[in-house]
């Protein structure tokens, strides 16, 4: 049943996009590559690149990578 809350995103064309990993990753396979798109920047996996992606907003990314140069994610 459809409450009209519903919401539909068109999923956008990544095959043409530059993928780029950080320079600090290591040769075993673990990292996130990103690639801008429109408005947003794209993540996804390095090890399986046609597995899906994650779609955010500059500033959250950002704040991501602020998260990461602090420390934040450390393991204990």
């Amino acid at each position: 049943m459809k409450t009209g809350k519903e919401h539909f995103v068109a999923h956008p064309d990544l095959s043409g996009l530059s993928w780029r990993k950080s320079r600090y990753s290591t040769n075993y396979g673990n990292c996130v590559e990103i690639a801008p798109i429109d408005h947003s920047v794209a993540a996804r996996d390095s090890k399986d690149p046609d597995g899906g992606y994650l779609l955010v907003s500059p500033s959250a990314w950002s704040s991501f990578l602020g998260g990461i140069r602090g420390g934040r994610f450390e393991r204990s």
